[in-house]
């Protein structure tokens, strides 16, 4: 869920964590901490479970962290990168001096941190140091206290971003405290969870403490009781105890003595306190900071380093280096070390062997678009687990989750999108999951009524969901974005059918997805509302938000990703779908509705490339670069909407190599123009993919000619096969458009119509293409 800004002015993100080498040292985790980006800056590994990171007063969503803030009010262990509500943020912790104060927060300068893939760093107002790096289940911070104070770590338990309903703080030891919370998913929708931690101390704590919240004392909403724990009556380790009960501290505390920094390291958990033992000696058996933080730079560099790109200003391998980063933050993995975890069905589960992890936190609305197919181009492992974990809840509630959160569907958004998150996993080269049980799973979800598909009655009546339908449970709206969803997850499901070589679920689902047709009116050329006896809703507007989702008819009326080529027959042809999109992208940051496209927003993803479907590729090449000047830099506010878990960042990724994964559950990539003269996918093939752009320049977006392997190539879209045995696909750039590169009608990427052997439904019976 995202909204684009524009920022007039525009400050550094702020210093480059000192050290490292390779692509990592390139990422700058501080873009997308201002405005709508809501990501975290704080330490993470690739798919890591653990994200510790600063939270700030007055907290974006899910990052916890504004970069217009000056205080921090702790360092939490759990974010979501780029949600568009409020979760996560579990177990604060905040360094002190002096007196407790469990209300704490303290100053610091943007100038004065530094932030890098797997580190962040910051020194306090008051002279306190804290350096922050992870593992995948575990954190290690160094806390850095002014010579001669005495130095607190506070544990804000009571302080996740949804509140909590349960905490629990043990002082095991001098230098040992476990704990855990109970809370509620993103959006405060879904099942509440709770998360156990255990923290170790390089040295030890001789003062420590709890204090309760107003609730039980009834005091002012903010203030806290503090009860001293005897040093000399530790309370005994509960490395084993089940869930927290409801009568305890809203947090506590640990003081130590004025000396060395403290060293502090942390795991976590969602099933036991067993377990975030387990994961923490397991990823972390000693005290070595340096190389904690090396390794996980290593990981980043390992797997940001399956693409390299050559040339362009730092500033822009900065920010395409900060975007692949962030495409690869989620889905998380939610297993233990021991392989258990929590399924969605609120059990305890072993990991299917064979798989390495089990993953959580899929924006699938939003992945389906963009990042899920990165994802498994250059992990095709962790997407191959991502996957079956999908399936893994299949098989424990009977349903594909829209979006799950620690394992717990919470219905968000609209469509059914795991049929397209998992045929984009299979279609870019993940593999290692059971693509059979996947694709039957989604044809039972596609034709059997569930909270996940409502309305699937409409679809084999009307062949569209009515504005004024009935449709019950869950988060059910929008009854022409829902539609236009339901279409693209079926033409999904047709893909994989495809694939897996299942022709009758093929021409089947390829045929239903045709359903958009009875939404297109044609006396506006506008996707519309319809009520259940065919009549449009009266009253419509192109840039009214009835019948949409983060959106309007402007915005939604090109989202047919899979049949461009159908949408230009039906909209009257090559010229009004140009007046189309030429009026919707005159300007790209209308937000959620107006006469023009939100490319801060994954509605509008697909629209500037759906020109190279109608014979203008310059038009595409023009449009995607001045989308990339003007919303993605170097800056805080440099990523221009949510990024919900990566999605948004992927989108830069693909179009900074000239690429678009235009057709989901496909291979298809559209093209437009390279951002560098050089790039080098490494595939999961062992070849290589290269992406050559002579004359690459800011203002050189336009495509001379191109070549695939050394012979001239004249298709708007990659050669069949370039992902997965390799080539060199090489682009001469210019700054003016050369008029007849790609813009012959067969030159178009493929659409996908009703198959040739089905009946068009009742409505618009338009050209039917292979």
């Amino acid at each position: 869920m995202t909204r684009a800004t524009a920022a007039s002015k525009r400050t550094p993100a702020g210093p480059a964590a000192s050290g490292g080498s390779g692509p990592a040292a390139l990422v700058n985790p501080l873009i997308g901490t201002a405005g709508a980006g809501n990501v975290f800056p704080g330490a993470d590994a690739p798919f890591g479970m653990l994200q510790w990171s600063p939270d700030t007063t007055n907290p974006a969503d899910g990052g916890g962290y504004s970069a217009s803030s000056s205080e921090i009010t702790g360092f939490s262990l759990t974010h979501v990168s780029g949600l568009g509500c409020p979760g996560a943020g579990d177990v604060p912790i905040l360094p002190t001096t002096g007196a407790i104060d469990p209300d704490a927060q303290d100053g610091f300068r943007r100038g004065a941190q530094a932030a890098q893939a797997g580190y962040y760093g910051v020194r306090l107002a008051d002279g306190i140091g804290v350096q922050l790096t992870a593992t995948t289940r575990s954190g290690l911070a160094e806390f850095s206290f002014p010579a001669g104070d005495r130095g607190n770590l506070i544990f804000k338990l009571d302080r996740s971003r949804l509140g909590d309903s349960a905490v629990r703080f043990i002082v095991a030891s001098p230098t040992q405290v476990e704990g855990a919370v109970t809370t509620r998913s993103f959006c405060g929708l879904g099942t509440p969870y709770t998360l156990y931690f255990v923290m170790r101390f390089s040295r030890a704590a001789d003062r420590y403490g709890t204090f309760t919240s107003a609730a039980a004392s009834g005091q002012h909403p903010e203030a806290k009781q503090l009860t001293i724990t005897d040093p000399g009556k530790l309370q005994a380790p509960t490395a084993a105890a089940g869930q927290p009960a409801l009568a305890t501290p809203a947090g506590g505390y640990v003081s130590f003595a004025a000396g060395a920094p403290v060293l502090a390291k942390v795991g976590i958990s969602y099933v036991s306190a067993a377990g975030a033992v387990a994961n923490l000696a397991t990823e972390d058996p000693g005290w070595d900071f340096t190389a904690i933080r090396s390794a996980t730079q290593r990981a980043w560099n390992d797997l940001l380093g399956k693409i390299t790109v050559t040339s362009g200003t730092r500033a822009r391998r900065v920010v395409f280096y900060t975007a692949l980063y962030h495409s690869l933050l989620a889905p998380v993995v939610f297993s233990d070390v021991d392989r258990q975890y929590i399924g969605a069905d609120g059990k305890v589960h072993t990991v299917d062997a064979g798989q390495a992890a089990e993953y959580t936190d899929f924006s699938n609305w939003d992945i389906y678009r963009t990042q899920a197919q990165l994802e498994a181009l250059l992990d095709p492992a962790a997407a191959s687990g991502a996957a079956q974990s999908l399936l893994d809840a299949y098989r424990q509630t009977g349903m594909l989750p829209k979006w799950p959160a620690d394992d717990d569907d919470s219905y968000t958004m609209v469509g059914d999108p795991a049929d397209a998150v998992l045929a984009d996993y299979y279609a870019f080269g993940a593999r290692g999951f059971d693509a059979p049980a996947a694709l039957a799973a989604m044809i039972t979800q596609a034709t059997r009524p569930s909270n996940v598909r409502p309305g699937l009655a409409y679809l084999s009546t009307l062949g569209y969901l009515p504005n004024d339908g009935s449709y019950g449970c869950c988060n059910y709206h929008g009854s022409v974005s829902t539609t236009l969803e339901y279409n693209t997850d079926d033409f999904a499901i047709s893909a994989m059918a495809a694939a897996l070589g299942d022709r009758p679920a093929e021409q089947a689902f390829r045929q239903r997805a045709q359903d958009w047709q009875h939404l297109l009116d044609p006396a506006t050329g506008f996707m519309q509302p319809r009520l259940a006896d065919g009549a449009w809703r009266p009253g419509f507007s192109p840039t009214s938000p009835a019948g949409f989702v983060e959106g309007d008819s402007w915005q939604y009326t090109g989202m047919v990703p899979f049949d461009v080529a159908g949408l230009t027959d039906a909209k009257g042809g090559r010229t009004a779908m140009a007046r189309y999109l030429d009026a919707v992208l005159a300007s790209f940051t209308a937000g959620f509705t107006g006469a023009s496209a939100d490319l801060g927003n994954e509605p509008s993803f697909e629209l500037p490339w759906e020109y190279d479907y109608i014979g203008e590729p310059a038009a595409t090449q023009r449009t995607v670069r001045a989308i990339q000047d003007a919303l993605w830099l170097d800056a805080p506010d440099g990523l221009p909407g949510n990024d919900d878990l990566g999605a948004m960042s992927a989108w830069f990724v693909w179009s900074a190599l000239g690429l678009y994964p235009m057709t989901p559950g496909t291979a298809t990539l559209a093209l437009g123009s390279p951002l560098f003269i050089s790039a080098v996918i490494r595939l999961p093939s062992g070849h290589d993919l290269r992406i050559e752009g002579a004359g690459a320049a800011t203002d050189a977006p336009y495509v001379q000619s191109a070549a695939w392997d050394g012979q001239a190539f004249d298709h708007a879209y990659a050669p069949s096969g370039a992902l997965a045995t390799g080539g060199t696909l090489s682009f001469r750039l210019g700054t003016s458009p050369s008029g007849s590169w790609a813009a012959a009608p067969a030159d178009a990427p493929p659409s996908y119509g009703a198959p040739a052997t089905s009946a068009t439904r009742a409505g618009w019976a338009g050209p039917q293409r292979g």
